[in-house]
């Protein structure tokens, strides 16, 4: 019995070992210590995405904390953290439905991160966000700004498609606040524009309307901010593209930029 045991801690010393090393390729130079719960345990529901802090399990991949890493290191991290997310099934309804996983696309060492609210069904059969007729909306609304979208870095709250398209649910956001928050903290780009209100809600962690967000920068660890509409609501909405138009414009003057 002593053997088996001393067996199981070479095995457990080596999966460790390995999981350090390709924390150390990804750029990770240090985990977080993971915060307590409270003592007297909240209901099932009480604690929202947004107030739920962001490391509070033991799982290994929601306790890094990326470090300001060197450009050119930064495709091979964010590749690892695909990886993950293509294996991920912490939300059981949408691992059994998807097609694919959607990670995010683009330049990692971005100036500009547009930040939207989950893949649909062009997204989940292509695997990769922002293909649809919001996306190429999207394209054209960055091409506006005298950008391509290989300039950019788009992704998504969530990494999967929502059944019909609905909103995602506060225990989705919480599964996956892990990954997007490394992929921002990898990135680092210099403004995030969060498209439509659960973008924007999921990351500045508020209930105010997209409405009362927009016209102003926020802060998100460091990083400004801008919200403006969802490509999608423009497009059931055109009146409102002279709005984003405006945002948009906000947006490349605080990069320096004259539209």
């Amino acid at each position: 019995m002593a053997q088996s045991d001393e067996g199981l801690q070479h095995r457990a010393v080596r999966v460790v070992k390995q999981r350090l090393e390709n924390l150390q390729r990804a750029g990770v130079t240090h985990l977080a210590k993971p915060r307590r719960r409270a003592v007297e345990a909240k209901p099932r529901g009480a604690e929202t995405a947004c107030s739920a802090p962001i490391v509070e399990s033991t799982r290994q991949d929601e306790l890094i904390t990326p470090a300001l890493m060197p450009p050119g290191e930064r495709p091979t991290a964010l590749e690892i953290i695909r990886r993950e997310v293509a294996a991920c099934t912490r939300c059981a309804e949408l691992a059994s439905s998807r097609t694919q996983t959607v990670f995010g696309v683009g330049n990692p060492n971005a100036r500009i991160c547009f930040f939207g609210e989950a893949p649909g069904a062009d997204e989940d059969r292509q695997g990769e966000p922002f293909v649809g007729r919001a996306g190429q909306l999207l394209t054209k609304m960055i091409q506006a700004c005298g950008l391509k979208r290989e300039d950019v870095y788009i992704l998504n709250v969530l990494k999967c498609r929502p059944p019909g398209n609905r909103n995602p649910l506060p225990d989705e956001v919480t599964n996956c606040r892990g990954y997007f928050e490394r992929q921002l903290a990898i990135v680092r780009p210099e403004v995030i524009c969060c498209l439509g209100a659960v973008a924007a809600k999921s990351l500045l962690c508020t209930e105010q309307s997209i409405g009362k967000l927009r016209g102003s920068f926020h802060d998100h660890r460091g990083t400004a901010v801008i919200c403006t509409y969802h490509p999608a609501y423009l497009l059931r909405n055109p009146a409102a593209k002279v709005d984003a138009w405006e945002d948009l414009k906000m947006m490349m003057r605080r990069l320096g930029v004259e539209l």
